[in-house]
């Protein structure tokens, strides 16, 4: 481990109330040129929105940007040119999490499957996720929902295949964890209104649930973060300093304890304004104009 990188686990041990601005983005750049296990890509570009065709360019573009930071890549959906992304990471040498969209419509929902097998049997995906948070959304019921895993699951026997949610929703469901062969855990202390002070012992809990919930199945956090801007949530407050916090304490903690993680997110997308609120515009480590931010 290099001089900088002890630096940076020690510091993220401590109070921060002793680092200045200027210190603590240089402790974000320095973590960031660590490295990170996954990262979830985020592929619209200003002015766009899921249901607009992605182009191979901006894809490419995008993943080039963030390629150097991460060994996995996450995507969410197997359509509109989503269906490229796992195929352009794969040629840069990365690992895919690929996601297959499920919502209301039955038609759409077959296609997303269709494509998600098709790359999985082509070789571009290394982890088949089949849905995300549909239950939460309540989008599908349950049966619906365990009917698409096991129809992945037949047509994918060498492929781990799981199912994208919050946490808890692992404890609640436990047919569809039993159906998983990995789960997949959303995992946001900001969402639960905790406070930055006491996030990383919240995510703790949160991950330590799912473990429990799956009985000896492998648990990946397929979402964290924190927003840099917007309207605080009871405790939870988005800044510029708290999301450097918190990116520096969960990229430590999946470190020094071999969690597998995926961050959230690549870019700010202003597109997610119209369904979490002002902060959903402000997940990037890049923003909306592909700069890395502080």
């Amino acid at each position: 481990m290099s001089f900088k990188a002890d630096k940076i686990l020690t510091l993220a041990g401590k109070e921060w109330q002793g680092l200045s601005s200027n210190e603590l983005a240089e402790n974000f750049r320095e973590t960031l040129s660590l490295g990170m296990h996954g990262l979830c890509f985020s592929p619209y570009v200003d002015g766009q929105q899921p249901g607009d065709l992605l182009t191979e360019e901006q894809i490419r573009r995008r993943l080039e940007i963030i390629r150097p930071y991460t060994q996995w890549i996450r995507s969410f959906s197997c359509t509109e040119g989503n269906e490229l992304i796992p195929k352009i990471a794969k040629a840069y040498g990365m690992k895919t999490l690929v996601g297959a969209w499920l919502g209301k419509d039955d038609k759409i929902n077959q296609e997303e499957i269709r494509n998600l097998i098709k790359l999985a049997k082509e070789g571009y995906v290394d982890i088949a996720a089949v849905g995300n948070e549909v239950l939460y959304r309540k989008d599908l019921t349950e049966d619906q929902l365990l009917g698409c895993i096991l129809q992945v699951k037949d047509e994918l026997p060498t492929v781990p295949v799981g199912y994208v949610d919050a946490y808890y929703e692992f404890e609640h469901k436990p047919r569809i964890t039993d159906a998983c062969d990995i789960l997949l855990a959303n995992c946001y202390p900001y969402w639960e209104g905790c406070a930055l002070d006491y996030s990383l012992l919240y995510i703790k809990d949160m991950y330590a649930r799912a473990v429990r919930a799956g009985k000896g199945k492998k648990v990946i956090v397929t979402e964290t973060g924190w927003p840099s801007q917007g309207t605080p949530l009871y405790g939870a407050v988005p800044s510029d300093g708290n999301f450097m916090k918190y990116f520096i304490n969960i990229q430590n903690w999946s470190r020094q304890e071999s969690i597998e993680l995926f961050y959230f997110s690549s870019f700010d997308e202003s597109w997610k304004v119209g369904t979490e609120g002002d902060v959903g515009a402000y997940w990037g480590l890049w923003d909306k104009e592909e700069q890395i931010k502080f």
